[in-house]
């Protein structure tokens, strides 16, 4: 992919100080000019004439003030993609931009605007890598089956990765996590891969990477990693964004998500249990990490995110507490996860979860986007948060069929639609997002307290 230099412009500064406890907050709305969108120029190129904006916030990283500037590194995902309805039996998405490579920014934030420069593709030996879904037979494939924009089957080559979070490896270049193996990724400065880190197979299994749990394999699809962070004594943590689904069967009881931390220099692992806010949700599966930053050895900032009973969305910060937490592997045996486990039961096992406290709700801030995926620690007393806008993309029936719905529909071999095996007339476009969903949004948050362990 030819690089470009993106500037982001931002505006739109408020400052919320009713309560003299309240958090500040600088909100500011992301531009992109012209030219500096992702080319497209496919079936449904007139909704998009200026390209499709560039889908940054999948992860955010402070690295540093020169000044009164504010320096961050963020990461994109998989890129721009849609909606389907199934395959077959098979779950479906339309890559808008099949040959899209995740990239690596640099932002600066000063005098109220912000620059992102220096985009660079992910890349191996190989050249740029894609976001393709693995192949079926491997242990991170999602079982998804990649379509154009004009439903034809794409092939992937086993190269393809969904990053969700970005954090630095102490040595000049970045840890980045990805949602499908799940996997930890070493990259350099420019994006180059030095490493893969994924379940390790068991008898039997073919994975791509091997190094971490081979638990982690039942993520479910699309939710792998979806934040990671360094912690001071160089460990790497990544969060498994919602439930382990073990066996299929334990997503909606699993009281907690799993928090891995891996060390680069030696390979040893360990997981522990966050506890997401069972009580918030119509099952316990519907509850999301967004993205982690470490404080310290033992504390970590989260945001935990998702629709509640009432299908209101949550985007809530907490401040995690490892410290006395235990290590789930020792538990982890066959018919016997601490994922099937009651409050009750973990406790007669021994198994303490992670403690936590909140620290924002980001909707009282006025939050307004669906996630939060990237956060970053500016300091003690200072936060910076932004949005995934999923590049602006999303999936419209053409002619519906009255009464039905996207699940009610099949793709077939040919790349039409159908209900109930029969032909319809029915097609699917790709259209631009509303501008309020597209837009990119950062906020600065100044806490009216440091962080204290």
């Amino acid at each position: 992919m030819k690089r470009k230099t993106l500037s982001l412009i931002l505006g739109c500064t408020l400052s919320l100080s009713t309560l003299a406890a309240q958090p500040q907050t600088e909100h500011y709305s992301v531009t992109f000019p012209q030219g500096t969108r992702v080319s497209y120029s496919g079936a449904f190129a007139s909704a998009f004439p200026e390209g499709l904006p560039v889908g940054i916030g999948s992860g955010l990283l402070f690295t540093g003030r020169q000044g009164d500037t504010l320096n961050f590194v963020t990461v994109t995902d998989r890129g721009p993609n849609a909606d389907s309805p199934d395959m077959g039996k098979q779950e479906s998405k339309i890559f808008v931009t099949p040959d899209f490579a995740p990239l690596l920014m640099n932002i600066q934030v000063k005098n109220g605007k912000a620059q992102a420069t220096d985009a660079r593709p992910l890349h191996d030996a190989k050249g740029n890598i894609n976001g393709l879904p693995l192949q079926n037979d491997v242990i991170g494939s999602t079982n998804e089956i990649a379509l154009s924009d004009k439903l034809h089957v794409l092939q992937g080559d086993n190269r393809g990765l969904d990053t969700e979070g970005i954090t630095l490896d102490g040595k000049g270049g970045y840890w980045l996590c990805d949602e499908y193996g799940p996997f930890l990724i070493n990259v350099d400065k420019q994006g180059r891969i030095l490493a893969i880190h994924g379940p390790q197979a068991m008898e039997g299994e073919k994975s791509i990477a091997g190094g971490l749990p081979n638990v982690l394999k039942w993520r479910q699809p699309n939710r792998g990693f979806e934040g990671i962070t360094r912690m001071p004594d160089g460990r790497i943590i990544a969060a498994v964004q919602s439930t382990l689904d073990i066996n299929g069967k334990s997503k909606k009881q699993a009281r907690f998500t799993r928090l891995v931390s891996f060390d680069p220099a030696t390979g040893k692992t360990a997981m522990y249990g966050y506890p997401i806010d069972s009580e918030a949700y119509s099952k316990n599966s519907d509850a999301k990490i967004g993205d982690i930053v470490a404080i310290d050895n033992q504390h970590i900032l989260l945001i935990e995110q998702g629709s509640d009973k009432d299908d209101a969305m949550r985007n809530l910060i907490y401040k995690v507490d490892l410290s006395q937490a235990t290590d789930l592997a020792t538990f982890d045996k066959a018919g016997d996860y601490p994922e099937f486990d009651d409050a009750k039961t973990l406790a007669q096992r021994g198994i303490v979860l992670a403690t936590k406290t909140r620290v924002v709700d980001l909707r009282q801030l006025g939050w307004q986007q669906e996630k939060a995926e990237g956060l970053a620690l500016i300091d003690s007393n200072t936060l910076a948060v932004i949005n995934d806008n999923d590049f602006g993309v999303k999936m419209v029936l053409q002619n519906p069929v009255e009464g039905k719905k996207r699940k009610d529909y099949r793709v077939n071999d040919q790349g039409k639609l159908t209900v109930d095996d029969k032909p319809v007339a029915t097609t699917i476009s790709v259209k631009p997002l509303d501008k309020a969903s597209s837009d990119s949004e950062l906020f600065i948050i100044t806490l009216a307290e440091p962080l204290q362990p």
